[in-house]
């Protein structure tokens, strides 16, 4: 009869120790994160993002949930990182360079003829600004920083050397290229990517820096006929958590989401991006009335003297922010040197 008495006793303490395991506590209480990105529904870069969140939920055991809003549902592309900041969002897709200024040490990465291509330059960018992005970027939790395939200068009219962008109105990508256009004594237009085919169709913009592959998707194939063919740039970009919403996770909830912050989901991210931006420099060469316009080796040395003066007022901008811009500089370039992503 003793283990007939034994056996309740068993389960008893077996059921305590379960309770008290991880294993039991494994259903986390659910939660809904609000992505926002503000690209159009049909950008290549939403799918990317849609991934990262499905796998987000695999890996919280189904407790993480998401809904992503594109094409600026819930705001403006210029207010993504306030949005993230103030809870509007609880995750957002955000470019540093729409805030000129703000973000100094981040906007290294935008300086002309630095990064060769959106896939390893992605992870080698997200790798390097981990040591700054807390302080720099202090309102918001930095997930990962990534990069598109470098783009271009597109044009109304053909622009050949540096000097022709004198008197012209050009939309930059960043501020960083923003001022590349100021220094070569053009004019600023400024916009988010949403409104550039507005801005160049009225005739308040001669030009735009861009990617290759969204010149279609934006429309602005339609009113820009020549493209200068090389890597003049890339934009760098950050994937951000409001800080509350992080911090009411659960400990394996929040093990969830740094396992989805890393270097290698930047480069999973940039990568989806990179593949839609290469191909769509051959879809614009074969696009009637448009000229792809090559560059002989003494036109691109030309170009790369004429943006010198843009590092040097980055390199300012970054003292003012209290941080040695050489020592910047000089990791990011090891950085995309590892990666083998260095231009």
């Amino acid at each position: 009869m003793q283990p007939l008495r034994l056996a309740p006793l068993l389960s008893a303490t077996l059921v305590a120790i379960l309770a008290a395991s991880p294993v039991a506590q494994a259903q986390d209480k659910p939660v809904t994160l609000k992505l926002s990105s503000w690209v159009p529904a049909q950008h290549a870069l939403n799918p990317a993002l849609q991934a990262w969140a499905d796998s987000l939920k695999k890996a919280s055991g189904g407790s993480i949930n998401t809904t992503l809003f594109p094409g600026e549902q819930m705001g403006k592309a210029f207010d993504h990182y306030d949005m993230a900041r103030d809870g509007i969002a609880d995750v957002a897709y955000v470019n540093p360079g729409y805030q000129p200024g703000r973000f100094p040490i981040f906007a290294a990465a935008s300086l002309p003829f630095m990064v060769a291509n959106a896939k390893a330059g992605s992870a080698a960018v997200d790798a390097w600004y981990r040591q700054y992005a807390a302080k720099e970027m202090k309102d918001v939790q930095v997930c990962f920083a990534f990069v598109h395939d470098p783009g271009s200068l597109h044009s109304r009219k053909k622009v050949v050397l540096p000097s022709d962008i004198k008197g012209m109105k050009v939309r930059p990508a960043t501020a960083t290229i923003g001022q590349m256009v100021t220094a070569l004594g053009g004019t600023n237009v400024q916009s988010s990517a949403p409104e550039a085919r507005d801005m160049i169709e009225r005739g308040v913009a001669d030009a735009i820096t861009f990617p290759w592959g969204s010149l279609g998707l934006f429309g602005i194939d339609k009113v820009v006929s020549f493209h200068i063919d090389v890597p003049l740039y890339v934009t760098p970009f950050v994937w951000v958590i409001n800080k509350d919403k992080y911090a009411a996770l659960s400990a394996g909830q929040k093990k969830a989401v740094d396992e989805h912050c890393t270097s290698e989901w930047a480069e999973k991210v940039g990568s989806a991006w990179a593949d839609f931006e290469f191909a769509g420099r051959a879809k614009v060469a074969a696009l009637p009335g448009h000229e792809v316009v090559k560059l002989n080796p003494e036109q691109l040395d030309a170009w790369r003297k004429a943006v010198a003066p843009v590092n040097e007022q980055w390199a300012e901008a970054v003292k003012k922010a209290g941080a040695d811009p050489k020592q910047v500089l000089d990791s990011l370039n090891q950085s995309l040197q590892k990666y083998k992503s260095h231009l």
